[in-house]
């Protein structure tokens, strides 16, 4: 556990968890970089495959970038906080992510928090989320991914609408909006989100991080045609010579469950 995260491992799971509920799980460099060390852990790691954050407490996932520490630090030195390179979370500029990271947002999710949930793959909201993009409303604009994310998960009146005002947005219009997977009730976020993560993890971690890496990839395709003929992606070939794709038709011909490897 770190001082100001918290990582919990369950067979091939991991769940992190923002803690400084204190402060709304806002985060300041020193959060981030320890989400950064936690989300390498992630990525390298043979034996995990699927992630969660989460925030610490009822009341928020993460209020943003800690603008308390943040004017401290400006009034001492003349200059912003420097935040560690792979972003807010550990997520927000980490574009070499193969394995699927679900955000289980359990209150307020402000600025660098709307942010985290943006670049993860799933978004699971408890029914007293909230989400903006307020940075304007303080003389910031969402430079850790939120402009460009969101105007590509929505449509772009209604992203528009968020970003030019700040406004809060509830997790019914997230959902109505599409940039939120799935809203439970407050009580069962965290039971959601890890059905959801033991659904993925029934497929074959090389199938899910080949889908997760073509995805991702072909959005920079501007031709579908020449998308879909691109095999040459990483992950996929790695899938094509896994053991996995082997021991997947094999189980299924014998009618029991895979053994999945994970090579």
């Amino acid at each position: 556990m770190g001082q100001y995260s918290k990582v919990e491992t369950d067979g091939h799971l991991m769940i992190v968890t923002i803690n400084r509920p204190e402060v709304y799980n806002a985060c300041h460099p020193m959060a981030n970089q320890e989400m950064v060390e936690a989300f390498d852990d992630f990525q390298t790691n043979p034996d995990l495959w699927v992630a969660i954050i989460t925030g610490a407490g009822d009341k928020a996932f993460c209020a943003g970038n800690d603008l308390k520490y943040h004017a401290e630090i400006q009034a001492k030195t003349g200059k912003r906080p420097v935040h560690p390179a792979k972003g807010f979370g550990g997520l927000a500029n980490r574009f070499d992510l193969d394995k699927p990271v679900i955000a289980a947002v359990n209150g307020i999710a402000m600025g660098g928090g709307f942010e985290i949930a943006l670049a993860c793959d799933i978004i699971i909201a408890s029914d007293q989320a909230k989400f903006a993009l307020p940075e304007p409303r303080v003389g910031l604009a969402a430079g850790a991914g939120g402009m460009q994310r969101l105007s590509r998960m929505i449509p772009l009146k209604r992203a528009m609408g968020m970003m030019l005002t700040g406004r809060h947005v509830g997790a019914k219009e997230g959902y109505e909006l599409g940039f939120i997977t799935e809203v439970v009730p407050h009580a069962e976020l965290m039971a959601a989100a890890k059905k959801w993560a033991a659904q993925i993890l029934e497929c074959s971690p090389m199938s899910v991080r080949a889908t997760k890496q073509v995805v991702m990839r072909s959005l920079d395709v501007p031709s579908l045609e020449i998308g879909m003929r691109n095999q040459h992606y990483p992950a996929f070939v790695a899938m094509a010579h896994s053991e996995d794709t082997v021991e997947g038709p094999k189980a299924f011909a014998e009618k029991r469950k895979p053994n999945w490897k994970g090579r």
